[in-house]
């Protein structure tokens, strides 16, 4: 059975990917700062924050230590609405620290294993606010441009040794967090990438999935769910 490393899955999309996993026949193991409530003989949950460089590195090599890694998709995230000139700095740190640093933690521990096995896959969870250069969410847009640019990177120098790296973005998807957003701003995005019905947590499910077992898939490649 194929392993995968999922952060950010203690709810939402980490979670609902965790669970689409196991129907299917993974085993999984999932990275979160606080409680996990999937049970599963299949799923391992570590209580690791991502931010933490020795956290990241001592969880990966335990999990190692048992088998392959065959996928990690960082999905562990952070996100907030604040106009460019009154982002406090504490905002755009933390959300570099979340969103790239996390990333790059995770991509480097497991890329080593990959590296080794000469095989493997990572999936970087990105947003179509990027390409959209989203008014309100700088520093939210700025974290997410820097995973999409390390995707690229990435991809070229671990293309030699069978590993394939790419991302996926999606626009707002059906959660707690976004259901707390003023719809009008929710209908603004989804309008632009030409889904005026916005997207479910399915429906990013299936997208992401699909390109996880794609015989096809590019390395290197940044896909969004939505026209942009």
């Amino acid at each position: 059975m194929p392993t995968a490393l999922i952060t950010g899955s203690s709810q939402g999309l980490g979670l609902a990917l965790a669970e689409r996993l196991l129907v299917d026949g993974w085993i999984v193991h999932g990275f979160a700062r606080g409680a996990q409530t999937l049970a599963h003989e299949r799923f391992t949950a570590h209580a690791v924050d991502v931010t933490d460089e020795a956290a990241v590195r001592a969880a990966v090599a335990t999990i190692a230590e048992s088998g392959r890694i065959d996928l990690l998709v960082n999905n562990a995230g952070a996100a907030s609405m604040n106009a460019l000139l009154l982002t406090p700095g504490e905002t755009a740190d933390r959300l570099m620290r979340v969103n790239y640093l996390g990333t790059f933690h995770c991509l480097q521990a497991v890329g080593k294993v990959m590296v080794r096995q000469r095989a493997g896959r990572i999936v970087n969870v990105t947003t179509v606010a990027v390409p959209l250069s989203l008014e309100g969410e700088a520093a939210y847009v700025a974290s997410k441009a820097a995973v999409e640019a390390l995707t690229k990177v990435a991809a070229k120098e671990l293309a030699s040794s069978g590993v394939i790296v790419s991302a996926v973005g999606f626009g707002p998807i059906d959660t707690a967090l976004t259901r707390g957003v003023p719809k009008a701003a929710l209908a603004k995005i989804n309008d632009a990438i030409g889904r005026p019905q916005g997207t479910t947590m399915n429906q990013a499910v299936d997208f992401i999935f699909a390109r996880i077992v794609a015989p096809d898939l590019k390395s290197g490649s940044v896909e969004y769910y939505g026209a942009v």
